[in-house]
């Protein structure tokens, strides 16, 4: 079983961003969806294996989730203007770098001088292979004036809340499957702040709302058996194959939502990939 644990979450997370854009809806649609999909599937996890954890716990684990929606409302939002394929290697690339920063500087690792060289390569890997996924035929960064550019970096403010859902569980001890349910509460009311913030109630009732709960069970099947890789695989190798996903949400959004590059694009951003899932090894294993 170790082995479907292990490839369980790249499969999920790979294929996640496909199943946003196939919804044909509004972003406050897909996030609101995310967000009560992911609480009702915590819901069944707590009533079965009722983990025990304190209120601290609880509501930091809460405010992880809360951060999460950060993260996930620029990730979707840029979806719709630049793509999953363009997205996604982008996005990875930002919280790999970010979450790499945040364990050296606050959690101590790379406690050595070798682990130190190695992790800041592999943090120059990651970055150059973000910017290369983003080459169009020109040898430039693609379109990246105007829209382009907010988006990318809109992409790089939303990635903080990535980080800090990231950094949060590292500072507990409880385990992933006590706290996915005051983060899944924390993903609510996140969305249910954005929502009135923004003047979006009309989402509460859509019926693409309700749809987009699909979103969230994928999201949590493949949290769920990312958590259960950690257990039977460890922290390394379940984090390094998880990191898969950007490969195959990039691939699957060249081949089931037929966005385009040239040819010298195809060939930048396979580079790119492949220089992220080095990177994101190089980083996790020091």
């Amino acid at each position: 079983m170790k082995y479907l644990w292990l490839l369980l979450p790249a499969i999920g997370w790979g294929i996640l961003p496909l199943i946003v854009v196939k919804t044909n809806s509004k972003v406050v649609n897909q996030i609101f969806g995310t967000a009560v999909g992911t609480l009702i599937v915590s819901i069944f996890v707590m009533i079965i294996l009722r983990p025990s954890l304190s209120v601290t716990t609880f509501i930091m684990a809460a405010v992880a989730g809360a951060m999460w929606i950060v993260g996930q409302l620029g990730q979707y939002t840029a979806y719709q203007r630049i793509g999953v394929s363009q997205t996604m290697p982008i996005s990875t690339g930002l919280q790999l770098v970010g979450t790499s920063l945040v364990g050296v500087f606050i959690f101590g690792e790379w406690a050595t001088t070798t682990a130190r060289i190695a992790g800041f390569v592999g943090i120059a890997l990651l970055i150059v292979g973000a910017v290369l996924t983003s080459i169009n035929d020109h040898g430039e960064a693609n379109n990246v004036h105007g829209s382009k550019a907010t988006t990318l970096l809109m992409l790089l403010l939303t990635t903080i809340g990535y980080i800090i859902y990231n950094a949060i569980p590292r500072a507990l001890t409880t385990s992933g499957i006590a706290i996915f349910f005051p983060e899944s509460v924390g993903m609510v009311i996140g969305v249910l702040i954005y929502i009135f913030a923004t003047h979006r109630t009309t989402a509460l009732r859509e019926p693409a709302s309700w749809r987009s709960l699909i979103i969230g069970f994928v999201f949590s099947i493949a949290s769920l058996t990312y958590i259960l890789s950690v257990r039977d695989n460890g922290v390394n190798t379940a984090f390094v194959v998880s990191q898969l996903s950007v490969v195959i949400s990039t691939l699957g959004g060249f081949i089931f939502l037929h966005e385009r590059k040239s040819k010298r694009g195809y060939i930048f951003t396979s580079i790119g990939l492949v220089l992220i899932v080095v990177g994101a090894i190089i980083t996790s294993v020091f």
